[in-house]
């Protein structure tokens, strides 16, 4: 039987290659240290499973929950905004609970794109803008994020007649893959931006609370009439070392929020209760372990920003997420450098074409594991590199 054309437009996920090449590696006995991943490896907060615990005991929770979520979670988010930001949201109309800030990105499309729509994608970027798109038989126009820009989109460069057939723009800072960050003015260009051309924004935040040195990463909710023409999602996965608990939220413009709840009810059975109940706790709850996770990220970027700068780069440390993006030295396309610093070091980095085509020429680091392993990992990149060398 033939896959539909849907499946064979769609590539093999990114991640998942990189997964598979750890798999081989370690079936033929090598110690491989993986800087590809972007899971955070410190342990979920105490108080936050605790709640789980209790809540998973009540009967009350081992029903269907609501697909849109409980209103008690959205009203925590709706307080985390107003505290957070100063932006103001109706937990009912405006919130709505996400399987996991992934799954609504997938799903967001098919609210809006029909075939031949257009959304604007980042490139690099997230790959599931770019597949959610292709999934509801949308075609995604490339905006490239160019580091003589900042890694910010050039909005004027996008053909009129693709903004006029567009339906969504997606956007993510602080920025996965490259770490970029927003100035104060690019949120309000978006805004007229999407103004002009009736575009819906889907604002990315999942890094907004991954920040360093100084700087707090602003919502694109807080920008003067943003919720007249977006959504922004976040998750608890990040801050809060929740990534395997899949829980998340949309908030916004309430017309894109109902429907983005619409699919969903036709879709999913929405998030297990005691895990909403959890959430809530993690967003009220005590905010000190976030310091911690901050500092603790802080310190292994500038590991690997001093270690691989040492070797040959020039590279800036980054304002925020947890990643690194640096260029591959001459010579190298970003697969070949993947895989020689695979064979030659037993160390896994992201090839940045896995982000886009505009990613090609960059490889990306997670800071995802202890600084011991990242210091053994910076060691065995200088024994296989030497002093690298830039064209």
């Amino acid at each position: 039987m033939q896959q539909a054309q849907r499946i064979q437009k769609l590539p093999p996920y990114l991640f998942a290659r990189i997964e598979k090449k750890i798999e081989e590696a370690r079936e033929r006995g090598a110690d491989i240290i993986s800087l590809g991943i972007g899971d955070p490896d410190m342990p979920t907060p105490a108080h936050v499973i605790s709640r789980l615990e209790e809540e998973a005991r009540n009967p009350e929770n081992h029903r269907y929950p609501t697909s849109v979520g409980l209103l008690s979670f959205r009203q925590a988010v709706a307080e985390w905004y107003r505290d957070r930001y100063g932006v103001e949201l109706d937990p009912r109309s405006e919130v709505v609970t996400l399987i996991g800030s992934k799954e609504g990105i997938a799903h967001i499309s098919f609210c809006y794109v029909d075939p031949g729509d257009v959304n604007l994608v980042p490139d690099p970027g997230y790959p599931v803008y770019g597949i959610g798109t292709l999934l509801a038989g949308g075609e995604p126009y490339l905006m490239p994020l160019k580091e003589e820009r900042g890694f910010l989109p050039d909005l004027a460069a996008i053909p009129t007649d693709v903004a006029r057939r567009t339906k969504l723009m997606f956007l993510n800072y602080p920025n996965n893959p490259t770490g970029a960050v927003v100035r104060d003015d690019f949120f309000r260009e978006v805004v007229e931006f999407a103004r002009s051309y009736d575009i819906i924004v889907c604002h990315d935040a999942a890094y907004s609370e991954i920040t360093y040195d100084g700087y707090r990463a602003p919502s694109f909710l807080a920008t003067p009439g943003a919720k007249d023409v977006g959504i922004e999602f976040n998750s608890l996965s990040k801050p809060y070392n929740m990534t395997g608990w899949r829980l998340g939220w949309a908030c916004g413009r309430a017309d894109v929020v109902e429907a983005l709840g619409r699919i969903k009810s036709n879709i999913d059975s929405g998030v297990f209760q005691a895990v909403q109940y959890a959430g809530i706790a993690a967003l009220t709850g005590p905010q000190e372990g976030l310091e911690e996770v901050r500092r603790v990220y802080r310190e292994r970027r500038d590991l690997v920003v001093y270690g691989l700068n040492s070797m040959g780069w020039c590279l800036s440390k980054p304002l925020g997420t947890f990643y690194v993006w640096a260029p591959v030295p001459a010579g190298y396309t970003s697969e070949s450098f993947a895989e020689t610093v695979l064979e030659k070091a037993g160390v896994i980095v992201t090839p940045g074409n896995g982000y886009g085509i505009y990613g090609e020429g960059y490889f990306r680091i997670a800071l995802t594991i202890d600084k011991e392993r990242i210091k053994e990992a910076l060691e065995r990149l200088r024994g296989a590199l030497g002093q690298v060398k830039f064209a």
